[in-house]
């Protein structure tokens, strides 16, 4: 077994565990396995350990690693920050894109998906702990984005991402993601279609999951520490 095929199985436990926990079952929270700085190797042997979605925060380095791999069967989500030079790569490249926060990039996205792919799935990315250096909306400007990326007929809206500021005490934790799930409820009502919440990392899985978080995005747990020299050149995103 390789360490990758066991740190995979070690993750896949860990959800259950945190499942079983508050009653859930483990089917509903999918393992995002985050491949950023990692090489294509790396992402071939976390396939052939079964794994089928992974994310990439570097527009590039993901593009480079979707082409070479070109394995239909796996899913790429784009979970970094999205300049808007960049949108074209990942409308016509990514399966998915957690980080819609304006509708700028919405409607670049939308302009620039290929007719012959699917609609690309999109995530609107929160601001749950009102960082000011951080990515995505407030939740108060939620509805308004949501409505405008509903009517743009090359996305497809699917949920809410969101990357909490870190916080030790589970309990605080777990209240912030609480947040978030009930803005998720909030949505699903709105857009039957909605069905994703990606919250939750190494740090605050646990809480994510039993807030309701339906898919966790899990780095150096998957692939160990992460090797940023050969991916350097990539990192204007």
């Amino acid at each position: 077994m390789t360490s990758i095929e066991h740190n995979l199985q070690q993750v896949h436990q860990r959800i259950s565990a945190a499942a079983a926990q508050c009653g859930r079952d483990p089917q509903e929270i999918e393992l995002l396995a985050v491949s950023k700085t990692k090489p294509a190797s790396a992402v071939e042997e976390a396939v052939a350990a079964g794994q089928r979605s992974f994310g990439e925060n570097y527009v590039q380095e993901g593009v480079d690693k979707i082409q070479l791999l070109a394995n239909s069967a796996l899913t790429w989500h784009f979970i970094g920050p999205l300049q808007s030079n960049k949108s074209r790569l990942v409308a016509e490249h990514f399966d998915w894109c957690h980080t819609v926060d304006r509708l700028r990039i919405a409607s670049r996205l939308n302009e620039q998906r290929p007719d012959d792919l699917a609609p690309l799935n999109v995530l609107i990315q929160v601001n749950i702990s009102d960082e000011q250096s951080k990515s995505g909306i407030r939740l108060a400007d939620l509805p308004a984005l949501a409505q405008q990326i509903a009517d743009l007929p090359r996305l497809r809206l699917r949920g809410l991402m969101a990357i909490p500021a870190p916080e030790a005490d589970y309990a605080r934790q777990l209240a912030v993601c609480q947040l978030m799930a009930e803005a998720f409820k909030q949505l699903q009502q709105d857009y039957p279609g909605v069905d994703t919440l990606s919250l939750g990392m190494s740090d605050d899985m646990d809480a994510a999951i039993a807030a309701g978080s339906t898919m966790v995005r899990i780095g150096t747990a998957i692939f160990g520490a992460r090797d940023y020299g050969h991916a350097a050149v990539h990192h204007n995103n």
